[in-house]
């Protein structure tokens, strides 16, 4: 019987071993890259997410007076040109700004060079148009655009009105309240940190992705999915929209396209220039590594 017991555990024994040497020279399988399906030269995109400079009140939080900065201050400006130099290593081909055609970035540009504007406190002018005329571009592409909502506005506004009740960016929830705090502290940042710092630390993914979780609480949360719709028709409409700009204006791989914009739209744009198989999203704060 022991004998049986010793020849069945050495035959077990064998079989392992011969399925283990097997197993070991087997070769598990290449997975190829999801990139390796998609062209390896892309555009390259730079979104500068920033605060408006002039403050012009239009956003859900209104910065209080004391807590605003003048970028036309002497320390300002200084804080300014290293900010204006470190983007400038991008070496962009082309520069895009929170604009309407409307406003006519081009002839503002060519007024800047005659010297106007210079003390225009938005940033369109003391980054864009700086950078533009310092990189001697002749041409600043204004790629803003209105929302969906605007042209449902026309179409039919008794909707409208009952979509849009109570859709004001004032509720009182707890994680609203977070937010507001979480406005307050970035604004007292920028009084603390220069501007360079400030915008690698606003420019980063995480805050990024953080400041896009304000538009998913407190009104969004509207009964019926109301909050829900009202954010696709108008904030993501307008970001599609932009996006949608972009890629009008871009002419081939070889692009570097540097986009100057309030940074409550980082979160989307990023998003979605990261997704495009015809792009490649700079971050901020890698610049350097992306210089030629």
């Amino acid at each position: 019987m022991k004998k049986n017991n010793l020849n069945l555990s050495l035959l077990y024994l064998f079989l392992f071993l011969m399925n283990t040497s097997i197993a070991v020279g087997q070769k598990k399988p290449k997975i190829a890259s999801p990139l390796s399906s998609f062209p390896k030269d892309r555009a390259k995109v730079l979104f500068v997410g920033s605060f408006h400079f002039h403050y012009p009140g239009l956003d859900s939080h209104v910065t209080a007076n004391r807590e605003k900065v003048d970028v036309l201050t002497e320390a300002k400006q200084k804080e300014l040109t290293e900010l204006v130099n470190y983007i400038k290593e991008f070496k962009p081909t082309k520069i895009a700004i929170e604009a309407s055609p409307e406003w006519n970035a081009t002839k503002k540009l060519r007024e800047y060079k005659q010297g106007a504007h210079r003390a225009e406190r938005d940033e369109r002018y003391q980054l864009a148009m700086r950078i533009a005329n310092e990189l001697k571009a002749d041409t600043i592409y204004s790629i803003d655009d209105d929302p969906m909502l605007s042209d449902l506005v026309k179409l039919d506004s008794s909707y409208f009105n009952q979509l849009s009740k109570d859709y004001d960016y004032k509720s009182d929830d707890h994680y609203s309240k977070i937010y507001k705090k979480w406005y307050k502290n970035d604004d007292s940042l920028r009084l603390t940190l220069n501007l360079l710092e400030y915008f690698k630390y606003t420019n980063s993914k995480v805050y990024h992705r953080l400041a896009h979780g304000a538009y998913l609480v407190g009104d969004f949360k509207l009964e019926n999915k109301r909050g829900a719709d009202m954010l696709a028709v108008g904030w993501y409409s307008r970001n599609l929209r932009i996006f949608r700009k972009l890629q009008e204006i871009t002419e081939g791989t070889t692009d570097r396209i540097l986009v100057i914009y309030g940074n409550g739209h980082g979160s989307i744009l990023r998003d979605l220039i990261e997704s495009s198989p015809e792009y490649e999203f700079v971050d901020f704060d890698k610049i350097g590594q992306f210089s030629r």
